[in-house]
């Protein structure tokens, strides 16, 4: 569940905004005017709304004072429009405006948007694309224009092996010892049917040049 802190000095809007949130999954915070931000700003809101207009301490100042501990986005609610204020609003460290009268799923689109751009970009991937196939190493996924493709996890491993040394042949003795260790029983002839049933899975999205043979010397990843 993500949480918002909500700024406003109008109870009305206070009530809207925490109704409307609420409903949409969010643990709400509400602050009447700007101390009462800087207070509960510590508990970590996932995105803050201000109220520009706020009495005693106004959204602009608010902002100020607390861009250098939070990381979180700040939307500013305010009925100016002006070029200059809003550049005032950005200079503070506002990341973006909506101007009273707003529309409240206008205001809750953005909201999301903001929150789904902060996760994407605190979320470490390390994901490769070779044409349409997306290999996601953080998370062992494999898939065709966003569609999974289920393998086993010795598939995977060989998919992986191959993807990261693109280029770079391996003959089937370093794929085994390299999947399945020195000391595993068995031997290499069980590395051909593995690529024969990653070639199948592929062939389903017309992927499967990926993995090229070099009759006698081994196979390598094809970008």
């Amino acid at each position: 569940m993500y949480r918002i802190l909500v700024a406003d000095d109008e109870p009305d809007v206070l009530s809207l905004l925490n109704d409307y949130f609420e409903i949409n999954g969010y643990e709400v915070i509400t602050a009447e005017n700007g101390k009462k931000v800087l207070e509960k700003a510590s508990r970590n809101p996932d995105i803050i709304i201000l109220d520009i207009n706020m009495p005693d301490m106004d959204g602009i100042e608010v902002c100020k004072a607390i861009r250098e501990y939070v990381s979180c986005p700040i939307l500013f609610l305010t009925a100016r429009a002006e070029d200059c204020d809003k550049i005032t609003g950005f200079s503070a460290g506002g990341d973006d405006y909506i101007i009273k009268p707003f529309s409240i799923d206008e205001l809750g689109a953005r909201v999301s948007a903001h929150i789904r751009r902060e996760h994407r970009e605190n979320v470490i991937s390390n994901v490769r694309f070779f044409g349409k196939l997306a290999v996601d190493y953080s998370a062992k996924i494999i898939s065709v224009n966003g569609l999974k493709i289920e393998f086993a996890k010795k598939e995977y491993e060989i998919i992986e092996l191959l993807s990261v040394n693109s280029g770079q042949v391996f003959d089937k003795e370093r794929i085994y010892e390299k999947i399945w260790g020195y000391d595993a029983e068995g031997n290499n002839t069980v590395v051909a049917e593995h690529i024969r049933r990653i070639r199948s899975k592929l062939s389903v999205y017309n992927e499967s040049y990926h993995i090229e043979t070099l009759w006698g010397i081994g196979y390598r990843w094809v970008k």
